[in-house]
């Protein structure tokens, strides 16, 4: 038998007259007092008055708190409250009460005299825009680079209109015949460059000469195509980060500035073949890292990249600094000249470029897209630039259209370095080309391919047209720091931390 425990409990004795009540058993409170409109009036008054008390900013800080407290005239801390959260809680109801009482004032756009604790972050002052006046000099620099650039625009819009003229199929032909010589580049030459790793290397304008920097601070200039070495010019200590040969169709003779360099102790030296020691120097060891330079297409400015942030323009026959320009957050790594002259183009470890404009010193345009450090730049023509970045890829920028123009997968790993053909026949820095026996116009080889390197110790070549792959050159066995092209399209010079420094060209040793 079950045990009495487990049996379930059952009512012997049910009184069915008691299962419920009846309706007219059930009981009628008179003084009950239904919600009159004040009643209501003050319940929305409380709602209102809690939606108003969580939308206040109450420090979190617990000493801003008891400071807050404190100038209200209330006690710091209640007995037993030793919790924080009830004393800050305790000032969102008395900031509450000040609000809806200031809202009973008819002050209701009023603001309550609160500040959150003092933060670090908050002392970060909004960046902006803004100018500093510059001397007499720089106004004077401003005014010879607008002189000399609006003619050279003027001369490169005429070729334009010119080339405008000439029908699709020509270009194409044009552009295929340069596309089958370009794929016919092999290595020719190859020699030890330095000690160290080679950091840059930079052709002559008439193509007979290299300048190579190593990260030892040896600069060296060898010959074309055999690469023997020529000169030995002694002068930096550190690291070669730029190398930038005067501007023209052919090397200045006699004591004249023909190259300038830079390196890692903030040296900027100028310097002529005829001697081994530097001319003049703009800057002396010491001062902010110096990386890339650029000689302005008239040869009298030359721009430096620092890597305290600021890129520099000299005067060349002064020596004189006309400008040290703000903008990038990060060292600035590379800087291009327009061939016109009048704009430059920078960029850096803050993976932006900008685009200066030298008559006014505004920024025209910046260029954000890149998610790696900008390791380098060139224009392509008057309006369009490239810029090469650790993240792999090569992309263009339109200054016309103040947009990104083209991207395009470069080496893998990073690009280092890259390079336009700037040939001989370009419309503004040489001869435009002339006329066939017909009398129509011939297209121009400049600025219709150019190449880069990277980390993946390959030499990219690149068709400006469609930015397709034309030839891959490989013979580094380590990653590929720099690389240039010959005005005309005779050689391409590439140096590589490997110390070597290789020359490819087309069997024929000629030109494209």
């Amino acid at each position: 038998m079950m045990h009495p425990s487990r049996q379930a409990f059952v009512e012997d004795h049910m009184d069915e007259d008691k299962g419920g009540l009846t309706l007219d058993e059930v009981p009628t409170d008179y003084n009950y007092d239904l919600s009159t409109g004040e009643n209501a009036s003050a319940l929305l008054s409380q709602f209102e008055r809690k939606r108003m008390a969580a939308r206040l900013a109450v420090p979190t800080n617990d000493v801003a708190v008891k400071v807050a407290l404190r100038e209200r005239g209330v006690p710091i801390t209640l007995f037993g409250e030793n919790n924080p959260a009830d004393r800050r809680e305790r000032l969102r109801e008395i900031l509450a009460d000040e609000a809806q009482q200031l809202k009973a004032d008819g002050q209701e756009g009023a603001d309550i005299d609160m500040e959150d604790a003092p933060d670090d972050d908050d002392d970060e002052e909004q960046e902006e825009e803004y100018y500093t006046r510059g001397d007499e000099k720089l106004f004077q620099a401003r005014v010879e680079i607008a002189k000399y650039s609006l003619p050279r625009a003027k001369r490169r819009v005429l070729f334009q209109r010119q080339e405008a003229k000439i029908p699709l199929r020509t270009h194409v032909k044009h552009r295929k015949q340069i596309r089958e010589k370009l794929q016919d580049f092999e290595l020719q030459s190859s020699q030890v460059g330095g000690q160290r790793y080679l950091s840059i290397v930079r052709l002559a304008p008439q193509g007979q000469l290299c300048a190579t920097g190593d990260w030892g601070g040896s600069l060296k200039v060898v010959s074309t195509p055999d690469l023997e070495a020529q000169k030995t010019l002694r002068g930096h200590t550190s690291k070669i980060g730029g190398i930038d040969w005067f501007p023209g169709t052919e090397v200045p003779e006699g004591e004249s500035v023909q190259l300038a360099s830079s390196s890692a102790d903030g040296a900027v030296h100028l310097w002529s073949l005829q001697k081994d020691t530097p001319i003049s120097s703009l800057s002396q060891a010491g001062g902010p890292k110096v990386n890339k330079i650029g000689f302005h297409t008239s040869g009298r400015y030359l721009a430096t990249a620092c890597e305290d942030t600021t890129w520099k323009l000299y005067d060349v026959a002064t020596g004189t600094e006309l400008l040290s320009q703000e903008g990038h957050s990060r060292a600035v790594m590379t800087v291009s000249f327009q061939p016109e002259g009048a704009l430059v183009a920078t960029a850096g470890m803050d993976s932006i470029g900008r685009v200066w404009d030298l008559r006014s010193g505004r920024t025209i345009m910046l260029c954000e897209g890149h998610i790696q450090p900008i390791t380098s730049s060139n224009w392509i023509d008057g309006h369009r630039i490239l810029t090469g970045s650790l993240d792999g890829f090569v992309k263009v920028w339109d200054v016309r259209k103040v947009q990104q123009g083209g991207n395009l997968a470069g080496n893998t790993s990073g690009v280092t370095d890259l390079r336009v053909f700037r040939g001989a026949d370009d419309p503004v820095e040489g001869e435009p080309p002339g006329q066939d026996e017909k009398g129509a116009q011939i297209p121009k080889k400049s600025a219709t391919f150019f190449a880069s390197c990277g980390f993946d110790r390959k030499v990219n070549i690149y068709s400006m047209d469609d930015y397709s792959l034309i030839s891959s050159l490989e013979s580094h066995t380590a990653p590929i720091s720099s690389v240039d092209i010959s005005r005309d399209g005779k050689w391409i010079v590439s140096g590589s931390h490997d110390r070597t420094i290789k020359l490819w060209a087309r069997n024929e040793m000629e030109a494209i």
